[in-house]
């Protein structure tokens, strides 16, 4: 051990002649360990809600979706797309149309963006997992088309789990100019009925919006026939989505995009990043303020060793070794604060997840999850523990050449 760190040490844990200084040194610590602490967990909490959202995501979007970069379809046919669909890394391959139409049921309507997809879709996705009702989940039987809707959506219609009578779904005909004078003409019209269950994602943007139809029905309806908007592809057990996206995009070169979860729900995922950086700066600043009692508990520290720094200058010690001596001692508290407030968070942490001691709401069942999700990447605790080394690191330079300049 170095002299000026050995030193250091033993001002840190030694008994000060004022005993306010061995306070004050206690409480730079703690301050540090506590903002420490504080950034773990809110970080881990953002990466838990995170996690949570993208699981509500798996029973419905598919692992890897291919669609074409330009325009809404693209023929089903296409020589790429039947390439992708016999790569030996896929399970299961399923098309989809997606596009808006206007729902009426009753004397109830809302604008809605209907989906139709094939026969592989229930084994492509877990959407049994998410239906509710007495009926099974079916898009077709014979000549009878059934039609799905998002519970929320049900909900705005007055729709039950089993409607009775016909969904009504218009949409904008293609081959037809509007006539004000006729202006039903301007629009296809088809209809669906019910097979008693309703869908829950227990996200807006499905639940509200959405009707899961067949492939067959939306492409009559959009006058899409022998088209896709969209290929959903499940891989097969053990292959990496990443490596599999990257083989995909090889193949659908320029004219398709291969995208994954996250990406499809780019919107979602990117307000989430930016909260949790938002959070990130807000807590370096919290960091940046508990650093200053390490700025007034080394001033009274070098203040208190006056006489120690003459007597080291008389044994031949250079200005700039005190001043190490000083330095080295505000790093410690900061390094200390951090590990001290690194494994508190953690444990707290793991505590959340064992036993979820801060809950959501008053009665269980209020909401998704009864207790906040916690989610630890360990790419975040790196990242916060070189935050608070650097911010202490850098907190303590000023101050110390100031003080020691005063007393030299």
């Amino acid at each position: 051990m170095n002299c000026e760190l050995y030193i250091a040490r033993r001002y840190l844990f030694s008994k000060k002649s004022t005993n306010i200084i061995n306070v004050i040194s206690a409480i730079s610590v703690i301050g540090v360990t506590v903002a420490t602490m504080a950034m773990v967990v809110v970080m881990s909490v953002f990466n838990g809600f995170s996690d949570l959202v993208a699981t509500f995501f798996t029973a419905f979007d598919p692992q890897i979706a291919v669609v074409p970069t330009k325009g809404k379809t693209c023929s089903a046919n296409d020589p790429v797309i039947e390439k992708i669909k016999h790569m030996d890394i896929i399970d299961i391959a399923s098309e989809s149309i997606e596009d808006q139409a206007l729902a009426i049921y009753g004397d109830q309507q809302a604008m809605v963006h209907i989906k139709g997809v094939d026969d592989n879709f229930e084994k492509m996705s877990h959407i049994r997992d998410i239906c509710y009702g007495d009926g099974l989940f079916d898009l077709h039987a014979a000549d009878l088309q059934y039609g799905i809707p998002g519970i929320r959506l049900a909900q705005q219609l007055n729709m039950p789990t089993r409607y009775q009578g016909y969904l009504y779904i218009y949409a904008p005909n293609r081959e037809e100019q509007l006539d004000m004078m006729n202006p039903m003409d301007g629009f296809m019209v088809d209809s669906l009925i019910s097979p008693g269950v309703v869908f829950a994602v227990q996200q807006g943007k499905y639940d509200k919006d959405y009707v899961l139809t067949s492939i067959e029905f939306a492409r009559t309806l959009f006058q899409r026939e022998g088209q896709l908007s969209k290929l959903e592809l499940k891989l097969k057990q053990g292959v990496s989505i990443a490596d599999a996206k990257k083989q995909i995009q090889q193949i659908a070169g320029n004219s398709f995009h291969v995208l994954d979860r996250y990406e499809q729900q780019a919107d979602t995922f990117n307000i989430m990043k930016i909260e949790k950086l938002m959070a990130y700066f807000f807590l370096t600043f919290i960091l940046v303020v508990a650093c200053f009692n390490i700025i007034g508990s080394l001033s009274m520290l070098i203040i208190d060793k006056q006489k120690d720094a003459a007597t080291l200058r008389a044994l031949g010690a250079r200005d700039s070794l005190i001043k190490r001596i000083f330095l080295f001692e505000g790093w410690m508290i900061s390094i200390i604060g951090a590990i001290l407030g690194v494994a508190l968070g953690l444990l707290l942490c793991l505590l959340q997840q064992q036993f979820g001691l801060v809950s959501l709401g008053q009665s269980s069942g209020a909401f998704v999850v009864d207790a906040y999700p916690v989610s630890v990447h360990y790419s975040d605790v790196l990242l916060i523990f070189i935050t608070v080394i650097i911010v202490g690191f850098i907190s303590v330079l000023y101050p110390v050449r100031y003080a020691t300049q005063r007393i030299m």
